[in-house]
């Protein structure tokens, strides 16, 4: 355990290495010490957010003896390359969602947390917000009765070019957006038995805006919905709808000019609407707190374990078969 804070080194200096750098703030126990950006520009601008030391070259990091711990906020289809690198020299490594495109790349960076008996955990960031936290607790201690429904979506125009939110570098909505919601679902039902998926295609052909069925033998019901292919005008949006025995909870988050403008609301089997008052907390600091508790050996790494996220890709895998197949019911290996 580091007797002293432990030494962060960011790779990203796009909006989420921006974010983590402005996250890492308030956690006494860390410091961010220098942030990769293949653009310079990015890098000094990240940088700044936390006085770190800018780099345009990765390995600067990696290899620096003296950086305990790799905060990997890079592209999907980029982090084997260097969440394997960090790990074999040592490092403690924090990766961003989604964690891997294919079960091969995610296997192989647990692998490499093992051998080199070090942490690896993956910013599955549903778990860390209050009003997903808050239906997780409900399910858990069975208060209001059974869960019998829950429908996600995540919505924005990332495939359209020319919108404000575009990414050419994003995947489809399949582990682009429904990697989160994915987890988060299983986060409150366990390993779906199957998912059945319907599709409409962007402009280049790709799935464009998924839903997904899963399948929980009946005992409850469980859609996933996700697009990048709103209008360029609508915001990024995003939320659930809950369905227990004695009640049910809807939550709606809408990201536009500044913080996410959110709506929570109780439905009771009797009575009036209610909106739900939870004290909001940071969850990207959350999470990141959580990764510096564990690497000091002061915290249960579970919640956040890579383990989880290759669940999650399981049923994104699924997706995409069921669509190639033209809306078959898909098996979920059993993990």
């Amino acid at each position: 355990m580091p007797a002293s804070k432990v030494r962060v080194a960011i790779l990203g200096g796009g909006a989420m290495g921006s974010e983590h750098a402005f996250s890492f703030g308030p956690i006494e126990t860390a410091e961010v010490v220098g942030i990769f950006s293949r653009n310079c520009d990015r890098a000094e601008a990240a940088a700044k957010i936390c006085g770190a030391k800018p780099v345009t070259d990765p390995f600067d990091l990696i290899n620096d003896p003296s950086i305990d711990a790799i905060d990997v906020c890079l592209p999907s289809a980029n982090h084997r390359e260097f969440v394997v690198a960090a790990l074999q020299r040592g490092k403690h490594v924090f990766c961003e969602t989604p964690f891997a495109l294919q079960l091969d790349d995610a296997q192989t960076m647990i692998e490499a947390a093992r051998k080199s008996k070090t942490i690896l955990l993956v910013g599955l960031l549903m778990r860390s917000i209050a009003t997903y936290e808050h239906i997780h607790r409900i399910a858990t201690s069975g208060e209001l009765g059974r869960m019998m429904s829950i429908v996600t979506h995540r919505l924005g125009s990332y495939l359209r070019p020319g919108a404000p939110d575009h990414k050419e570098h994003y995947s489809d909505p399949s582990t682009e957006l429904m990697t989160f919601d994915f987890d988060f679902v299983q986060w409150l039902l366990g390993q779906p038995r199957a998912v059945t998926a319907t599709a409409v295609n962007a402009e280049n052909g790709s799935p464009g805006e998924i839903s997904a069925v899963l399948d929980y033998d009946g005992s409850c019901s469980a859609t996933v919905l996700a697009s990048g292919i709103m209008p360029a005008s609508y915001p990024f949006s995003a939320g659930f709808r809950a369905v227990f025995e004695r009640g049910a909870f809807e939550l709606s988050l809408v990201f536009e000019d500044g913080p996410p403008k959110s709506t929570f609301t109780f439905y009771p089997q009797q009575g009036a609407k209610a909106a739900v008052t939870i004290a909001e907390h940071n969850p990207f600091e959350k999470e990141l707190r959580h990764f510096i508790a564990c690497i000091r050996r002061e915290a249960d790494p579970a919640i956040l374990a890579p383990e989880l996220a290759v669940e999650a890709l399981k049923v994104s895998l699924a997706t995409q078969r069921s669509l190639r197949e033209h809306r078959t019911v898909v098996s979920i290996p059993k993990t």
